[in-house]
């Protein structure tokens, strides 16, 4: 081990790579279950090995003992993990959109293996949430990813204590803000329903002996998918600026200090 590299410097490398590995199992396009496990380990280490010149100087020293080192490393993982779920909270925004539009539409038995989900969901969500993750990746929002990995050495250094009580809070204020705003990236598709019943309704009373439910439903899928394809390209701007805005935050490290204030 001397050859290559100090105790204290392997005692580093495996302190980031806590942190890091952790992150990688939780935020989109990385963290999903059809990654291999060896591919986001692989691309754990890399990025470890690039952030340990740069963030070195706030690691702790090497630990004289076992239960030394197994807390530390037990910290950076949660650490990690803390980070992660808020950046895969925010994605339920597409989830919620889609089963709105699917419930809407009269597809929501229409249920369907979601890759990014342990759990089945309807087809437009599961289509949406691919949708956004290919957003993510194409606008480059992920390299604010690599950003705010560094940022967190700042402001949740390994010698700072854990800032359970900002986590929490910006924990349920991202989850509110990702319900908020599946349900106002679906709103076209609520209109389009409301008047739609509206007038169904209003046919069934003028018309009792017409069949408006065999009427309605064919049209309610081909008018709702059709006014939820139109509004796809402002649905998904509206969505993936609003993701840039939650990574440009964790990437400026605003998790420990903005959260507080």
């Amino acid at each position: 081990m001397e050859a290559y590299a100090t105790a204290d410097q392997v005692w580093a490398g495996g302190l980031i790579f806590a942190r890091i590995g952790a992150i990688l199992m939780l935020i989109p396009g990385f963290g999903e279950t059809y990654v291999p496990p060896r591919v986001r380990l692989s691309l754990a280490l890399v990025i470890s090995l690039a952030l340990w010149p740069v963030v070195r100087g706030a690691l702790p020293g090497l630990p004289e003992t076992v239960g030394g080192m197994a807390g530390w490393v037990i910290r950076e993982v949660v650490v990690g993990l803390m980070i992660g779920m808020l950046l895969r909270m925010f994605l339920t925004a597409l989830t919620t959109a889609g089963e709105i539009v699917s419930l809407q539409t009269t597809l929501s038995f229409a249920q369907t293996a979601n890759p990014l989900q342990a759990a089945p969901g309807s087809t437009i969500a599961s289509f949406l949430m691919l949708f956004g993750v290919t957003l993510i990746f194409a606008t480059n929002t992920d390299h604010l990813f690599i950003a705010g990995m560094v940022g967190s050495y700042e402001l949740i250094a390994p010698a700072k204590p854990l800032i359970m009580g900002d986590f929490t809070e910006m924990a349920v204020r991202t989850l509110g803000d990702s319900f908020l705003l599946g349900v106002q990236l679906s709103a076209p598709v609520l209109v389009f329903a409301l008047i739609f019943n509206l007038a169904s309704g209003l046919i069934a009373r003028v018309m009792p002996s017409f069949q408006v439910y065999f009427a309605a439903a064919p049209l309610s899928v081909i008018l709702g998918l059709s006014i939820f394809a139109l509004s796809l390209g402002a649905l998904g701007t509206v969505f993936i600026d609003r993701y840039r805005r939650l990574a440009e935050v964790f990437a400026a490290g605003a998790f420990g200090g903005g959260a507080g204030g």
